[in-house]
């Protein structure tokens, strides 16, 4: 098994405005080893935007994906070559957000109802890049029956040559829900994910949705899906997931202390503010990091009120930090 696909036995769900390169870094001084993705980022912005800052990571995030959002085979193949000559060890293709802005660009959970031009789009990056082309999904959307039409899904693009999967075990509904509803609703259905699994035990199955610790992912992996992927809990509370996960999920690797992941952190915040950066644009995505945990209100508080100031740098979060038992 490559070591892409081992990293996904825990990886950390793209999600927009919150996985940024400064959101993977922190992740990252947490788990040695979960596997980590870009926010989307739709592939005419690869093309003709500003490469660097929506692309550009430290070697540091390692393993480290983008995902792409997109329905054009030729522009994606495009941006899958600019995303694997730039050093990212995969390219997914999202066939899962239900947002409006995503439909009206024909690419998300509304390509689930199009599993053929899925399999050309994945045919096309397959044909363009060496690193794996992987597809987050949904079971479907609207009023398709999953039961039929993931099967007949996983079937098409897998034959085009994307060998791994991640399955948000929820439907999407396009009309009449928001995004936000449609992280609720309707029901999960992990057992569909399991048959799949039972169907195609070639393909490399992770479960996405609704799943908030290690414990859930243990059990998971052990009753024989490949991988689990984590969205608003690892964000929300990352210590809760990530600080274990390299003991329980992966055998060894980082073992810290969240006080030590603050102080790790201190480099990076450094480097970005001499490079011009904000320290908010570092420590918002810090403020779960103490979550259920004696003074995480102050540490939240501090850095909350305290980060967009002039002049805030890396002795800000550890003056924050003072406040946490």
């Amino acid at each position: 098994m490559n070591s892409v696909a081992y990293a996904a036995r825990l990886s950390v769900a793209p999600m927009m405005d919150w996985t940024d390169r400064h959101c993977r870094y922190f992740h990252r001084q947490m788990s040695q080893h979960a596997l980590l993705y870009t926010e989307m980022v739709t592939a005419p912005a690869v093309i003709h935007g500003d490469r660097n800052r929506l692309l550009g990571f430290s070697p540091v995030e390692h393993p480290v994906a983008l995902q792409l959002g997109g329905s054009n085979p030729a522009h994606l193949a495009e941006a899958a070559k600019i995303g694997a000559d730039m050093g990212y060890a995969e390219i997914n293709l999202n066939c899962g957000c239900p947002s409006d802005r995503v439909q009206s660009g024909s690419f998300g959970a509304v390509l689930m109802e199009n599993a053929a031009l899925v399999a050309d789009c994945v045919a096309a990056m397959r044909n363009t890049v060496t690193v794996p082309v992987t597809v987050k999904c949904r079971i479907g959307v609207d009023d398709q029956t999953p039961s039929e039409i993931l099967p007949d899904f996983l079937a098409r693009v897998s034959a085009a040559g994307c060998d791994r999967f991640t399955i948000h075990a929820r439907k999407a509904w396009l009309q009449g829900l928001s995004p936000k509803e449609n992280r609720d609703v309707p029901p999960l259905d992990y057992l569909l994910v399991h048959e799949m699994k039972g169907m195609f035990p070639h393909l490399h199955l992770s479960v996405n949705g609704g799943i908030t610790t290690l414990n859930e992912t243990l059990g998971f992996l052990e009753s024989g899906l490949d991988g689990v992927m984590i969205g608003r809990a690892a964000y929300h509370s990352p210590a809760t997931v990530l600080l274990d996960a390299d003991r329980l999920i992966f055998g060894g690797g980082l073992a810290r202390t969240a006080h030590e992941v603050v102080h790790a952190m201190v480099p990076h915040i450094t480097d970005h503010i001499a490079a011009g950066g904000r320290l908010h644009q570092v420590s918002r995505h810090m403020l779960g990091l103490f979550q259920g945990k004696a003074g995480a209100r102050m540490w939240r508080r501090y850095l909350s009120e305290n980060a967009h100031r002039d002049g805030a740098d890396a002795q800000t979060v550890l003056q924050a930090l003072s406040y946490v038992i």
